[in-house]
Order: C-alpha cells, then structure tokens, then sequence
C-alpha cells in the first residue's frame, strides 16, 4: 500500500462475506470467471469519509488473480457514474495488481467523498482469464459486464450483462482524516441476514433498515452484513460457505471498529437435515445442544475481542419444506435458551416480532416471501425494528 494509505485511520464503510464460487440457486459467472471483461458493481456504504480503498479477495482462488485495472466512482443508479467522481484505483503506486491463491489485497487511497447511504461503484478490469471467481452469492444487488477495457465507460449500455453476485469484491473502507472509531455494528449469519427475497437494488436488508433507524436517531453508524445464503452454524458447505464459528473471527471480529454483533444462525443446521437435496448436504442431524455449543463459541469470541453480541431467535418456518415435528422442537429448545440463559449480551426476539399472532409456528403473512421461511421487505424492516439500539 501506497504510504498516503497507510497515514490513514480506516473505518467501516461496506462489506460481504465472501465464499467459493458454485452455481447458487441465481445465475451467475463465479464458475466461469471472466476474460478480458469489465466488471461493474455498486454498493451502498453506510459510513462516511473523504477517502476510499477497496479490499479484494482472491480467498478461493487456485492460481493468482490479476486485476489489470480498477477504477471507483460515485454513482445514483444502476452502471452509471457521476460525472468527476471517477478515480482510477492503484494498488502500491501500480495500476495493476496480482493476488496469490487465498490472498486479498488492498487498494491505495483514492480521494472520494462518501456519505451514509451513497452508492459507490467499483469496476475491475480482467484481460487474462481469471478462472473460477471468489465472490459472494446473494448480493441481492445488480452486477454489471460488459466485453473489453470499460474502466472508463460512461455509457450504461455497454454494460449488457448482469447478475446479482458480487465478484471478488470484499470490502470498501472509508477515512476522514479523523482517529479510529468504535462503533461498527456487524450483523452475521445466513440467508436471513444476507437479505434473501427482498427487492433487487432496492437495499432491503434488514441490516440496511438498522442502518436507516440508527440514523433517523441520531446516532448513524457502520452497519456491515455478513450473511451467506444458506451458511450454517456447525458444518462447512461448497454452496453456502465456512461454517459460521469458523469465519466468525475472519468477517466480524477482523472488520475496522467493531463493536456490536448481532447474530442470527441456525435456521438451515436444523432445516437441512429434514430435507434430502444435494445443496443440502452436509445435512447432519445435529441436536439443539449441539447448536446451543456452537452459539457459545461465537460468544467466546466475541468477549475475548472485548466485542457485545446479540443473540437472535431462530423465526417460525411452518409451512416450509425445513418444517417438522422434530425441527419445531430444535428451534423452541434453542429460543428458550437464547432467551433465557443471560450468556448473549442482548436478545434480538426476531421470532417474537414475525410470528404469526394466530398460529406462532408461521411467520405472519404480511412480513412472508411466500416461502414461509424468508421475510419480505416488510418482514426485514420488522426486523430491524426489534432490535434495542441501546443494546449495541
């Protein structure tokens, strides 16, 4: 990194955990990779600053990746940029950069000012191809490609083609020539944090509606998503990523200021077992001790970085494929318990605020996707709404 970089004091602005590239359940282009192609993608920050560096994986990457160039702008929607807000992104003075198998690596400062809720693109340029792609699955938001060097195009059209993944794109942090600060909130878990089934762009995630309350309080603070679609508590899986109390440290603990964690897993340790699909698997039938042990392992760590966390209830799923007599007991015993035994910092009773008043197994029709298990935009928002902003 360039020294102006390393003067800085960087604070939270955006984040996605990343996982190894598969099909998913959306189409997407992490098993082909790219080949002298542009790729565009925006992000809403929910920090602030005057400067702007993006970190880059290559985590699951088999052969080192090069980025011939990189540019990061301002934009208001979909591919386009602002005018004058385009910087072109150097990585230690050079405009090109090679990342090692499991590597990531960090942009230099480029000067871009970045309030709460701006939208940010980043778009990186691959003239060699890169293989399969580390990426993360279900960004819920619009990536862009087009054919050739398109760092510097300004006309949206060229970009045709389009997915909702991110690629290779792990974080962009932000400065404002100010000291460290404390204040970033984390949510992390599966695909109930990472936002499945709300609107596309619309930045519908219960983790941007948190961001939005602490705002409209007055308190505005990072507010950074670290859900896998899919992720479980206790087992590592090819589609849906590291198991949670393995990339715990890695996507909350390690991210700048961190100060609260709200977690939010579980769900699929006790739905995949009751389902027999390939994607599913590893689908052990693991007890509800055996998840409320994997619950203290994120607590440990949690306390040892001297970071609060909130537990979440696991939300009602009847009607779904995941439910059963014997998966509705595992969820009861691990609610009581998140509830009931003091060990997490704050309880986040997302069951209690989605349930169905007329039959607490469901989710109430109007916070339902229609898969009986996944929140709409609204079921997001009532989310975030039960949340104790005190207790972060």
């Amino acid at each position: 990194m360039s020294g102006e970089s390393n003067s800085l004091v960087w604070n939270a602005g955006w984040a996605a955990a990343v996982q190894r590239p598969s099909e998913g359940f959306h189409k997407n282009w992490a098993l082909e990779g790219f080949a002298d192609q542009t790729v565009r993608q925006v992000v809403r920050v929910t920090g602030a600053g005057t400067s702007a560096r993006v970190r880059l994986s290559n985590r699951y990457g088999t052969a080192p990746l090069e980025i011939t160039g990189a540019t990061l702008a301002r934009t208001d929607e979909g591919p386009a940029v602002q005018d004058g807000t385009e910087r072109r992104l150097t990585f230690g003075g050079a405009p090109s950069a090679l990342i090692p198998p499991g590597g990531e690596l960090y942009s230099d400062a480029a000067e871009v000012t970045a309030a709460p809720f701006d939208s940010l693109t980043v778009s990186l340029y691959f003239a060699r191809p890169t293989g399969p792609t580390t990426f993360h699955a279900q960004a819920y938001a619009t990536a862009y490609r087009a054919e050739g060097d398109r760092l510097a195009a300004s006309d949206p059209a060229v970009f045709s083609e389009t997915t909702v993944s991110w690629y290779h794109l792990a974080a962009v942090e932000l400065a404002d020539g100010g000291p460290a600060r404390r204040d970033t909130v984390v949510v992390f878990g599966d695909s109930i944090t990472d936002g499945f089934a709300s609107t596309v762009d619309g930045n519908h995630r219960y983790s941007d509606a948190l961001a939005e309350r602490l705002a409209e309080r007055g308190t505005p603070r990072p507010v950074l998503n670290q859900g896998i679609g899919g992720n479980l508590l206790l087992n590592d899986s090819a589609w849906f990523g590291e198991r949670a109390v393995d990339r715990f440290r890695r996507d909350v603990l390690d991210q700048p200021g961190v100060r609260s964690v709200v977690a939010l897993v579980g769900l699929n340790d006790i739905g995949f077992s009751e389902v027999d699909l390939p994607t599913y698997k590893p689908n052990p039938d693991n007890s509800a001790a055996e998840l409320i042990a994997g619950y203290r392992t994120l607590i440990a760590l949690a306390h040892a970085a001297g970071v609060r966390i909130a537990g979440a209830t696991i939300m009602p799923f009847k009607g779904s494929e995941y439910h059963t007599p014997k998966a509705e007991a595992k969820r009861r015993e691990v609610n009581d318990w998140v509830r009931t035994s003091g060990e997490f910092d704050a309880v986040a009773d997302f069951a209690a605020a989605l349930a169905d008043p007329d039959d607490p197994d469901a989710l109430a029709p109007a916070y339902d996707s229609g898969d009986r298990k996944h929140p709409d935009d609204e079921g997001y928002r009532a989310m975030a709404a039960a949340i104790d902003l005190a207790a972060l």
